[in-house]
């Protein structure tokens, strides 16, 4: 038995008693096992407590392995095909690498980071990674992005890449490359979640994982024993992304997720943690979050030394030492390690024996594969908690002084002649010196026992990975007449907001017998401000436990129901965290074969600005659902001020291609677009996914348009046609909150000035910027055929008159047609920061209001010589607007 450290303390008043407890604990342990020796130290703790004694608390375990080598459960694989596998994938994600940057081409690409991480992914894919199969729903993979290269090296070995893709790294616009990272856009039936984007990986897995427990616990799917695994470093575990939901996870007892951090020390400019330890500071928090650690930090060649570190000095020394020396020890060579680590008599004495080399063998955990297997065996066994293995390995591994272990690794792109063959004799590679010289790639050939042994590994647990399904069951739109109601006009007397029209045909959704279980209403503590708390009742909150407690408003009609079977996703005050649950939701089609209807309603201020880097990487990962932003624009929320006032989120959604925006004014603009958004997305099977905004403000809606709905999704219809006439005539366009300013400017223009107006609602001014955008490549292209015309042209092009649009959104929203409109056009917006007021003064105050868009008509048509200047003056005077007001964007 390994006998624990048993020097006593410097202070020890009683050193033969505390030899004595030591004992009777080694005793326990080695009679009845170390978890009867955990019950009885946790006892002894609790009873230290309630005698009032007080216990520092420690979050952290000695710096050596969670699991002991005589608990590591052996790996049943054939370890030397093993290794000559891996040191083959090696080899070809290198020469990958090194071949893309041969021509001076300059295209980039990482080697130390999959150096570091070869080994945890290798043991991973031969013995613990499910494709889905008849028996097996899947786990699902996040790699860390920077290891690409050795994904690519595997598939290559499996026949599923070619070695011209191979060559074609990160050559992507002919179609036939590979994507620098993992992208789904960009390889649809290969990578299914992008990861690269530094603490996304972490937030979306343990989402995703929360969300398998949801379609579980609602008899969606079983999800049985899956798997989440993310692979991580130690240096994005800065990233407030990568640690901001661990807590969740921890309180939500997802065992169904394992996080494994690749702790090789290093990041881009030098340590991660130079004058700390990163894996103990990792420890503590993910302890202190309610996660199961398990430390893989040395190799199993310190097995030998640790046992007989009976004073605890190597341990000792283990702890003192700090990242930067562990990662200048791996810079240099055994001599140095045996002068600068072992650095007292005693330990000197425990390798006196040992030549330099034999020193430099000793290994660390990440690059150990029975180590690895050992901890991936107890972490999917494990109930209760999550895990997180933090597995210590070196930068570079096996790039010798061309980059292992050296602060200039992360970015190494070449490597010389010498530091390739010296590669090549490390890891025992069949190559000559000219293939080495050629960078030739090493493929055995399907019939060798490698290759066989490879695909016999992969098809035992199902087959490929990663691999990424592209379609699922389709399932029926609902015709557009399912909401009839909010078609028809709202009747005299009846206001409500478009929020509430939504509400309602989420409503009428939920009920669908086709669709309703699909629905995933998600919301951010918003419920009750988007008047959907009659919903807590009717579907009920998801929780994991269900209720244990007796709500306080138990008895009235629509009560706070938490159930296990709920259907709301109630995430708190996280936007990230929601936007994360609706990514999971949006892409279940592809993680799970059931399609799911998300519906993330929130404050479009803490949209896209707070998780627009999420939103990018929903658009990569093809998700499809709609997000709802309420209390749009910035002067419909009256009151909350500056934070709150969004006028900017349609131009962050116009930057994701497949992101479908809309700003609708009335309630069949929202039944319209959020129908055919149906039959894209759930349908068809589109990869598109819908941002759509909201308005709090309440008024009447008109009855639809016979035949507006082909141009309401084009992003343009006519609202209503002005009197025929020869006199001054505008055309007006506005969407959202200040349509119906519009619609009152154009019955001042009338009224005061005599001047007719066409009024033209535009939910969309970004889908009409895209048609315009391709009309005007395909006619560039095409300079001998008959020049299309975009829809802002064709809507315009039998009217007269100059041109005005008013928006609740900064002018860069409407400005996006200017191109594609055919004649003067002047643009109003909220441009400038919020503040807090009626939406009367805010609409004043941002220049957006009924009077403002008059006298911009009339200051357009006075530039076209069809109106006085002096009445655009009069105009003015008139509406008490005051010309030397300051400008609202500098106040």
């Amino acid at each position: 038995m390994s006998a624990l450290p048993n020097s006593p303390l410097p202070s020890d008043p009683d050193a033969q008693e505390t030899q004595e407890w030591l004992d009777a604990l080694e005793a326990v342990i080695e009679q009845e096992g170390p978890e009867r020796a955990h019950y009885l130290i946790e006892r002894l703790v609790d009873l230290s407590r309630r005698t009032g004694i007080n216990l520092p608390y420690k979050a952290t375990t000695a710096y050596v392995n969670t699991i002991p080598p005589g608990r590591e459960t052996p790996s049943p694989g054939d370890h030397a095909i093993e290794h000559r596998i891996r040191s083959i994938v090696r080899w070809n994600a290198l020469a990958m690498v090194l071949r893309a940057n041969k021509s001076g081409s300059n295209l980039g690409g990482h080697i130390a980071s999959f150096a570091s991480a070869a080994t945890l992914y290798d043991v991973g894919y031969n013995h613990f990674w499910h494709a889905p199969a008849e028996t097996h729903g899947g786990d699902l993979l996040l790699l860390q992005g920077h290891s690409n290269p050795g994904v690519y090296a595997r598939a290559f070995l499996l026949g599923r890449l070619r070695e011209e893709q191979m060559d074609a790294f990160r050559r992507e616009v002919d179609g036939k490359g590979l994507s620098s990272y993992p992208h789904p856009w960009l390889m649809p039936d290969f990578w299914q979640f992008p990861t690269v984007s530094m603490g996304l990986g972490p937030l979306q897995a343990i989402y995703q994982a929360r969300f398998m427990k949801y379609m579980n616990d609602r008899g969606i799917v079983e999800a049985g024993n899956r798997k989440v695994w993310a692979f991580m470093g130690d240096g994005e575990m800065d990233e407030p992304e990568s640690m901001g939901a661990i807590g969740l996870a921890g309180r939500e007892r997802l065992d169904n997720l394992i996080f494994v951090i690749n702790c090789n020390l290093q990041r881009l400019d030098g340590p991660v943690r130079g004058n700390g330890k990163i894996i103990q500071e990792l420890e503590a928090d993910f302890r202190g979050a309610g996660w199961n650690v398990i430390k893989v930090i040395w190799g199993g060649y310190w097995d030998a030394l640790l046992a007989q570190d009976r004073q605890g000095l190597l341990r000792r020394r283990m702890e003192e030492c700090v990242d930067g020396d562990y990662q200048t020890f791996k810079s240099k060579d055994g001599a140095y390690v045996r002068e600068h680590f072992f650095n007292t008599p005693e330990l000197k004495a425990m390798v006196a024996n040992w030549s330099d080399d034999d020193i430099w063998r000793l290994n660390r955990g990440g690059h150990d594969p029975h180590k690895i297997y050992a901890a991936y065996h107890a972490a999917v066994n494990h109930a209760g908690q999550p895990t997180v293995i933090l597995a210590k390995t070196i930068k570079g591994y096996g790039m010798g002084e061309a980059g292992e272990a050296q602060n200039i690794t992360h970015q190494q792109k070449k490597m010389g002649t010498t530091s390739l063959k010296a590669f090549r004799d490390r890891f025992g590679l069949p190559l000559t010196d000219e293939q080495v010289d050629k960078l030739e790639y090493i493929n055995p050939g399907p019939d060798s026992p490698e290759i066989k042994y490879m695909r016999e590994r992969r098809m035992a647990l199902g087959g490929f990975l990663p691999a990424r399904r592209q379609k699922a069951a389709p399932l029926p739109a609902p015709a557009l007449s399912a909401f009839d109601a909010q078609l028809k006009a709202s009747g005299e007397g009846r206001e409500f907001s478009t929020t509430m029209a939504f509400v309602r045909l989420l409503g009428t959704l939920v009920k669908d017998k086709a669709l309703g279980r699909h629905v995933v209403p998600i919301v951010a503590d918003e419920s009750r401000t988007f008047g959907m708390e009659g919903m807590f009742r009717q579907l009920g909150i998801w929780s994991s436990v269900g209720q244990l407690y007796t709500p306080q408003d138990a008895g009235e009609l629509m009560f706070y129901k938490e159930s296990k079977s709920g259907q709301i996703l109630q995430e708190g005050i996280t936007e990230a965290g929601a936007m994360a649950s609706w990514i999971a939701a949006a892409t279940s089609y592809s993680t799970h074969g059931v399609q799911m209807i998300p519906f993330f309603i929130y404050y479009s201020m803490f949209g896209f600005q707070r998780f627009g880097d999420l939103a990018w990487a929903a658009g990569d990962q093809r998700a499809r659902g709609f997000l709802l932003g309420g209390t749009s624009g910035r002067t419909t929320l009256n009151g909350e001020g500056l934070q709150h006032q969004d006028g900017h989120s349609h131009v962050q959604a116009a930057l994701i291609p497949n992101c479908i925006a809309y700003d609708p004014t009335f309630s069949y603009e929202v039944a319209v677009i959020l129908q055919d958004g149906l039959r894209r997305m759930v349908q068809e099977q589109e990869d598109v996914f819908y941002y759509i905004t909201l308005l709090n403000e309440n008024y009447a809606h008109p009855a639809l348009p016979e035949g507006a709905e082909a141009d309401i999704l084009k992003g343009m219809y006519l609202l209503k046609k002005g009197p025929a006439g020869n006199g001054p005539r505008v055309q007006l366009l506005g969407s959202g909150a200040i349509l119906r300013e519009v619609i009152a400017a154009a019955g001042l223009l009338k009224q005061d000035w005599g001047v007719d107006a066409d009024l033209w609602s535009c939910p969309s001014f970004t889908e009409l910027a895209r048609d315009g955008h391709a009309c005007a490549r395909w006619n560039l292209l095409h300079p001998a055929e008959k020049p299309k015309l975009s829809h802002v042209e064709q809507s315009l092009k039998d009217t007269r008159g100059p041109v005005v649009a008013s928006t609740d959104y900064v002018r860069a929203f409407a400005e996006q047609i200017r191109p594609y409109v055919p004649r003067r056009y002047a643009v109003l917006g909220t441009d400038g920061f919020g503040r807090s007021d009626t939406r009367e003064q805010l609409r004043a105050f941002f220049e957006v209001d009924r009077h403002y868009v008059a006298v911009a008509a009339l200051k357009a048509l006075a530039d076209e010589g069809q109106l006085d200047k002096a009445r655009v003056k009069e105009a003015i005077a008139r509406y008490g607007l005051d010309p030397d007001k300051p400008n609202p964007v500098t106040v």
